[in-house]
């Protein structure tokens, strides 16, 4: 059922998800945007994956290197204060530089992030490996 109430949040008074040792977040969703902290720890690395929802990602506190493409083959280096945009179903992996904060908007939400079911993460594999 679709919500048509406006809610209110606070950050610092949601618990946070433990993903990993080296990744932990924070989710709100509404019907058809999700906007996360996604916390990660110098040194952790996201595997390529991709996925129909469009993503926004603005760096808070930190730096994070992104590999785009189905090889990798373009890497942009996005800092506190930088965004960067990923379209639907392309291919990207990320590192972080440096211990950081990084706000992720994602439209529709991420099925897989409130299901639990987004193994890449837990694992440390690339997702996109088990399609071919």
């Amino acid at each position: 059922m679709p919500e048509t109430t406006a809610r209110h949040h606070r950050w610092d008074d949601m618990p946070k998800e433990v993903v990993t040792e080296m990744i932990s977040r924070r989710l709100i969703t509404c019907n058809r945007m999700m906007i996360a902290h996604v916390y990660l720890k110098k040194g952790t690395i996201v595997p390529r994956h991709s996925h129909e929802n469009e993503q926004i990602t603005y760096i808070l506190e930190g730096a994070l290197k992104f590999w785009i493409g189905n090889e990798g083959e373009t890497e942009v280096m996005v800092r506190a204060g930088e965004v960067l945009t990923i379209p639907s179903n392309v291919p990207h992996r990320a590192e972080a530089m440096e211990d950081t904060l990084d706000v992720d908007i994602f439209d529709p939400p991420r099925q897989d992030w409130l299901d639990k079911s987004d193994d890449y993460l837990k694992t440390g594999k690339d997702d996109l490996l088990r399609s071919k």
